[in-house]
């Protein structure tokens, strides 16, 4: 019988964005952290690499589109939701090593 544990994607994407919004006042080590836990999760190098990107993907993608929606002019919104995106994006650098160091631990 094999001991070799399932993989779980959705299951290490959860614990990114949830560690990722909880912890959001760490310039560095909170994403890292998520990305380490996620990583552990997901329960592997793959899975965790490709846990990484959905949470930072989906949360950028929203506050574009919110942004614009809440703020009642378009143009500044998406402004405002392209700046966050771009911030959202510079923390994949911290997660991604996190992931990868989780993802070889599990």
């Amino acid at each position: 019988m094999s001991t070799h544990r399932k993989s779980n994607v959705s299951r290490g994407m959860w614990w990114m964005f949830l560690i990722s919004v909880l912890l959001f006042w760490l310039p560095v080590v909170g994403p890292f952290i998520a990305g380490f836990i996620g990583g552990k999760k997901a329960g592997g190098l793959e899975p965790a690499i490709m846990a990484v990107f959905l949470p930072i993907v989906v949360i950028g993608v929203a506050l574009f589109f919110f942004g614009s929606a809440l703020t009642g002019l378009p143009l500044i919104g998406a402004i405002a939701g392209f700046g966050v995106f771009v911030v959202l994006i510079a923390h994949i650098g911290p997660m991604l090593l996190g992931a990868i160091i989780g993802g070889l631990v599990a």
